[in-house]
């Protein structure tokens, strides 16, 4: 019976804990610009970001195009498709939010036009925690592949 009144208080904890953390992960913005260029990660593994190939941990290939203008306008059609919610956008930059459905953890996706070498910079990165179990390197794969759908048409 003690094993079990344990059991039930560690789950407990650990569902507030991540509830708490949850709301946390709320506060705060997407690390922004730095330069002309997207923050690099840091050494956690739950962030991904194109703009750094030395980084072998972290990267992610760009996208390539040569459909510039429209460029940033389909970035945030894609981002408001996925469920991301736009919270700035400039000529050339993009920073939007994702949070997961059972917790309410924030992520950030910030896009970054290159329109002198034709490329589009991404990052996604975890605002709390240390592993995102892939999920950052999979919002940026889908964002691609939605992303290029869109320039089809």
């Amino acid at each position: 019976m003690k094993t079990l009144v344990f059991l039930c208080a560690a789950v407990g904890f650990a569902v507030a804990f991540l509830f708490l953390l949850g709301k946390y992960s709320q506060k705060g913005a997407a690390p922004g610009l730095v330069d002309g260029s997207l923050t690099r990660c840091s050494g956690k593994p739950n962030c991904v970001c194109s703009e750094y190939e030395d980084d072998d941990d972290h990267y992610i290939n760009s996208i390539k195009s040569t459909h510039q203008i429209d460029d940033l306008s389909k970035a945030s059609a894609t981002i408001q498709e996925m469920g991301g919610v736009i919270n700035h956008e400039s000529n050339h930059y993009i920073a939007a939010t994702f949070a997961s459905k059972l917790f309410g953890f924030v992520d950030d996706l910030e896009v970054r036009v290159d329109t002198v070498n034709g490329v589009m910079h991404i990052r996604s990165a975890s605002r709390v925690g240390y592993g995102d179990g892939g999920v950052n390197r999979k919002r940026v794969e889908w964002f691609k592949k939605v992303y290029r759908k869109k320039l089809e048409y």
